[in-house]
């Protein structure tokens, strides 16, 4: 039997372990072709993250899925930029950018505004301490939640986000509710509040 017989074959039959490794053979492909084309548009193989909080209420929702597009490929414009040039991203000015807080590899990343970049020395906020190194001062978008920076509070305390640290830039729009069906196996049940 040649190849094409063999596809043919292979393609047709009705037993069922060949038809459950015909399925396999095209999961796999879908998720190869869906990686290969997110790296080669966005520099990531994995481009969508479900948001799990509502800290960027109202521009991003709990139970959302981002788009990010990869910190190598893009630069990010902060809020005090957005704001004198007129870019804006999610409703507002500036990038919302996903990063790993303290550069940790171990916790959720967070996905928040870039709001100014600062050098080393220079004031975090207005009458705030100096900077111990170059990075963006970060906050989310809910003005209840969150009423401060991120470098002010607990999520990375007078600790501007290093360049390094930062995963990739929001991009397009959001997908709503799509994001629960990965949250809510993981225990996250904050899409039902």
């Amino acid at each position: 039997m040649g190849i094409k017989e063999s596809i043919k074959s292979f393609k047709e039959s009705e037993n069922f372990w060949i038809g459950l490794l015909r399925d396999i053979l095209f999961v796999i492909s879908v998720v190869v072709l869906f990686s290969s084309v997110s790296w080669i548009a966005l520099g990531l193989w994995s481009p969508m993250v479900a948001v799990e909080s509502g800290s960027m209420i109202p521009h991003i929702q709990i139970g959302d899925i981002i788009f990010v597009e990869s910190a190598d490929r893009t630069e990010i414009t902060t809020y005090e930029t957005g704001n004198q040039t007129g870019y804006r991203s999610f409703d507002n000015y500036g990038d919302v950018i996903l990063y790993r807080p303290y550069g940790k590899t171990d916790v959720t990343p967070i996905i928040h505004r870039a709001m100014k970049f600062v050098e080393k020395g220079d004031p975090m906020w207005s009458g705030g301490p100096n900077a111990p190194y170059a990075g963006y001062i970060t906050k989310g978008d809910n003005k209840i939640t969150n009423p401060f920076f991120d470098q002010q509070g607990s999520i990375s305390l007078l600790q501007p986000v290093k360049k390094e640290w930062i995963i990739g830039a929001a991009r397009f729009y959001r997908i709503p509710v799509l994001g629960c069906i990965s949250l809510i196996p993981r225990g996250n049940f904050a899409c039902f509040k």
